[in-house]
């Protein structure tokens, strides 16, 4: 287990960690569980998150998938919330509010991937069917660097 991305560690309820105004799974397992070409596959959709998640992928960005299922209900609920907070600051998430609602209707457990753009500058979370075989939803935001107050 790792934390996947965290540029200001404070921990929230659930076991989520701040990310500026972004809060990631700390405890999404580091490792690829699924192969580039089917990950490239199943993000050959018509939306403009899995369309840019694509190009990433292509681009030479690093990936994660868990092997874990999760409620998409929960998830669902977290992040409307994250949506409203992004929202108040000023940040418009690519494909979150879309990813919402598909979480919401799948109803049924999903996994969870991660696509970081090389040079580190987008995160893209993807949520699959339970046996993979297929995207639930996709949304990205930037990532928010701060600079060390040390």
């Amino acid at each position: 287990m790792a934390i996947l991305a965290a540029t200001r560690a404070l921990p929230d309820e659930g076991g989520y960690w701040g990310c500026g105004t972004w809060l990631l799974y700390r405890s999404i397992p580091v490792g690829v569980t699924m192969e580039r070409h089917l990950l490239e596959k199943l993000l050959a959709g018509d939306d403009e998150a899995s369309a840019a998640a694509l190009a990433a992928l292509r681009g030479s960005a690093t990936y994660s998938v868990s092997d874990t299922t999760y409620p998409a209900e929960q998830h669902a609920g977290v992040f409307a919330r994250r949506l409203r907070r992004m929202r108040q600051r000023g940040v418009e998430p690519l494909g979150l509010e879309r990813m919402v609602q598909l979480l919401r209707e799948h109803g049924r457990p999903v996994s969870v991937g991660l696509i970081d753009y090389a040079d580190q500058k987008w995160t893209f979370l993807c949520y699959f069917t339970e046996d993979g075989s297929a995207l639930v939803a996709c949304a990205g935001w930037p990532r928010i660097a701060k600079e060390s107050p040390l």
